[in-house]
């Protein structure tokens, strides 16, 4: 509801819901066209090998079966990512559509089959046959970089993509060297799979009249499948039409461009008929785009009273075949090696970040980029500071954390105000104040930890360029339109699957205008109505995107109001917006409706000011110069061990999280518990792995451990708010903070619970069995 006479900063109900609860949202899957066929692909069965044989009879000749082709038969442009560095730092990979002489995973698309019906295209990929010449698959970084390991690409030597050396602070080994307290945490989390509710997929139609592909995705960047997508097909833009229905989640996975998508918009080019690819759940587990598999070596020195003075990374990333589009294989390692001092006054730094590929599906961006990982990286290393300094795990954080902003740290980045100590403060005192420090001195299985962080929103222009891409994403244009009811329509290159844009932005348009939200439409997700748009990922879409939409509505609003002070014979001084029209200040009963406004501007063009344009439309852009603005947080966790089976319980999870000014706080704590809920998934259950021959061991759920409810606990959030002093709305970014700070919290009150083993985990996913024997053999069962 509506709390005050602002819209931001209220808790209304979404009003994507009625839609989306009542069984009216349209999906991809929902959409059915006249002779539409249906696709799916063949696809490779061995991880690493040269193709020798393709035989596609059989499939052709299967009833139902339209077609089938192979990377000879679309003769496709390949999808290829790049950064603008020298060979020595990075390696691009180009991605086939569909594969052509050799095959890197298992999974990789080799041929496409269409049907009349989706029952005839899979009878058509069983009659397929494939032959390779199998070599030794490349199945770990360890693998990768070993002297003499196979090469999963020719020109990627040693297997390594990218290989940056970044912030060598001068003398930093000498004060590694001498400092009184030496710390070394080695850790390696597992590859994951966003896993979307509603898996990718697209529906491309020809329209001959319009001359004009147009493709149907669930994609969180549609511009950029329409530049991919007119590239390898050999049209001009403006002959491929993006448009996105109601999409269920993304997380990072559909930010980048897919190779079915493209191969889908070829096919249907070819055959003049609408094609459809929904991924199946096993293919979506198998051969979509994972994430996360990342090692770290890491040594920091302290001082006597706790201060860090020196921190020295070794990072390692397993990016998989590819490169992503647009983002490369350095999507990973360029984000842990730039931001891993995070919330901390570290003031020497030195990293070495590398992206290996491997034979394995390929890696894209998944819910907080490689900060779950820089902050589990961190707070163990504080942890285990603590533990050799004796001094309290929650104290030492204290003593490190930036308190003083705007505060540029060791790696060049410049962090605005903050609320990094005051989060932690309450964080603590609530499980203090709630037993169970009592609690946990009375039960030796019952373990507490806490993990602070940051999280980098809104990059900008200038904060994606540091990596020298070619694509540089950034800004983001909206325009906001009046019809002759009053009515305002906004179009934004912002992409909702999931965070309620329909709403917050929406409440932004309302209070810029002074006009009942009822009245505002959103309208996104389609390139011909958006000039143009990156999309949303990287918690960008409240803080650049909304900042676009805010600067529309307020260039709209100020032609209203300079109409009003024409007709009703004033100055633009003197006019107010106020309750769907304009007002005299001086004279509030003069006033004039919206639809009074549009009638002029639309219909009676000849009252309107000298030099003023008809209609009433206003547009406008947005980007952050500079570094960004961070959100912050501090997680506290309580877990609880069963000796027996060393599973682990969490009985208590709280956040407390500052986002700047919260549009929408029960959207907020949405996106919050729903990214807890994922980082509690990489700490304890999901993982995807591989035999000794590069098959994927998880090609349902039985195998890949997803968290239901019973496992995620109830959590409490507590919200701060530090405005940010250059966004529109002065909201900071919250779709990934939950996941950054879960995996940290959850490992460091398990490793507090398992106090009196003497033995400390560093990697994630935590196993049971590792529980059960740490504590066995620790003799903390007795």
């Amino acid at each position: 509801m509506k709390t005050s006479d602002q819209w931001v900063g209220s808790s209304i109900a979404r009003r994507e819901d009625r839609r989306l609860l009542t069984g009216r949202g349209r999906f991809v899957d929902d959409i059915h066209l006249p002779r539409m066929l249906h696709a799916q692909f063949v696809r490779s069965t061995v991880a690493h090998g040269a193709v020798t044989g393709i035989d596609l009879s059989g499939t052709r000749a299967v009833p139902g079966v339209v077609a089938a082709f192979t990377a000879a038969d679309l003769e496709l442009g390949d999808i290829e990512a790049v950064l603008d560095r020298p060979p020595a730092e990075f390696v691009p990979t180009a991605m086939p559509i569909l594969a052509r002489d050799r095959v890197r995973y298992v999974g990789e698309p080799l041929a496409i089959v269409v049907a009349e019906d989706a029952y005839a295209v899979e009878d058509g990929l069983e009659a397929a046959k494939v032959t390779y010449e199998a070599a030794p698959p490349v199945l770990s970084d360890e693998q990768a970089l070993a002297p003499g390991a196979p090469l999963v690409h020719a020109a990627a030597k040693a297997n390594t993509l990218v290989d940056v050396s970044m912030f060598a602070t001068e003398g930093i080994d000498a004060v590694l060297d001498s400092a009184p307290c030496k710390v070394r945490v080695r850790t390696k989390t597992g590859r994951q799979n966003a896993l979307p509710l509603e898996t990718r997929g697209v529906v491309a139609n020809w329209d001959a009249r319009e001359e004009q592909l147009l493709v149907q995705t669930c994609t969180q960047t549609p511009h950029q499948v329409r530049t991919v997508m007119a590239a390898c097909l050999g049209l001009r833009e403006a002959a491929v039409r993006v448009v996105v229905p109601d999409m269920g989640g993304g997380f990072g996975q559909k930010c980048v461009v897919g190779r079915e998508e493209i191969a889908a918009g070829a096919v249907a080019l070819r055959l003049g008929r609408p094609v459809k690819w929904i991924e199946d759940r096993r293919d979506a587990l198998t051969a979509s785009f994972l994430a996360r598999e990342q090692r770290y070596d890491v040594r920091a020195a302290f001082d006597d009273r706790g201060r860090i003075l020196a921190l020295d990374a070794e990072i390692v990333c397993d990016m998989g075949a590819y490169s992503c589009y647009p983002f490369t294989a350095g999507i990973e390692p360029l984000m842990a090696s730039a931001e891993m001092p995070g919330v901390y006054r570290v003031p020497a730094y030195r990293v070495r970040a590398r992206a290996v590929t491997t034979n394995k599906a390929p890696t894209a961006p998944y819910r907080g980029v490689s900060r779950p990982q820089i902050v589990m990286v961190m707070e163990r290393v504080f942890e285990r500071a603590a533990r050799e300094l004796d001094i309290d795990p929650v104290e030492i954080r204290r003593r490190n954390l930036i308190t003083e902003f705007p505060y540029t740290g060791v790696n060049d980045i410049t962090y605005d105000p903050g609320s990094y100590l005051e989060s932690l403060d309450l964080c603590e005192q609530v499980l203090r104040e709630e037993g169970w420090y009592a609690k946990r001195d009375d039960d030796p299985f019952l373990g507490i930890g806490y993990s602070c962080f940051s999280e980098r929103t809104g990059y900008g222009s200038t904060a994606f360029a540091k990596r020298r891409m070619a694509v540089v994403p950034g800004f983001d244009i909206a325009e906001a339109r009046m019809d002759l009811t009053g009515c305002v329509t906004v179009t934004t290159g912002t992409m909702s699957h999931g965070q309620s844009h329909e709403t917050t932005l929406a409440q932004i348009v309302a209070d810029r205008l002074g006009l009942d939200i009822a009245k505002v439409k959103i309208c996104q997700g389609d390139t011909d109505r958006v000039a143009y748009g990156f999309g949303t990922f990287a918690s960008r879409s409240a803080t650049i995107g909304g900042s676009a939409v805010a600067r529309a509505a307020t260039a709209l609003a100020d032609r209203l109001a300079h109409l009003g002070a024409h007709l009703l014979e004033t100055t633009r001084d003197n006019i107010e917006l106020h309750q769907g029209g304009v007002r005299r200040r001086d004279d509030p009963a003069r006033a004039l409706s919206f639809e009074d406004l549009a009638d002029v501007a639309y219909l009676k063009a000849h009252l309107l000011p000298k030099h003023a344009e008809p209609g009433l439309t206003a547009s406008a852009s947005f980007d952050v110069q500079g570094d960004g603005t961070f959100s912050n947080a501090a997680h506290g966790v309580v877990v609880e061990l069963d000796p027996g089976t060393g599973g682990v319980k969490i009985l208590r999870y709280v956040c407390v999280e500052d986002c700047g000014v919260a549009i929408n706080p029960q959207v907020v704590e949405g996106q919050a518990r729903g990214g807890i809920a994922q980082g509690i998934a990489g700490a304890l259950f999901e993982e995807v792995t591989y035999d000794a021959q590069g098959e994927p061991s998880c090609a349902g759920f039985l195998d890949y451990k997803v968290p239901t409810a019973s496992e995620i606990p109830d959590i409490t959030i507590h919200h701060l708010e530090t405005p940010c002093a250059f966004t529109e709305s002065g909201a900071k970014g919250a779709g990934e903070g939950g996941t950054i700070g879960a995996p940290a919290a959850v490992l460091n009150a398990v490793n507090d619970a398992l106090r009196r083993t003497g033995v400390e985990l560093d990697d994630t996913p935590i196993h049971p069995e590792t529980v059960r024997c740490t504590l066995h053999s620790g003799g903390a069962t007795s």
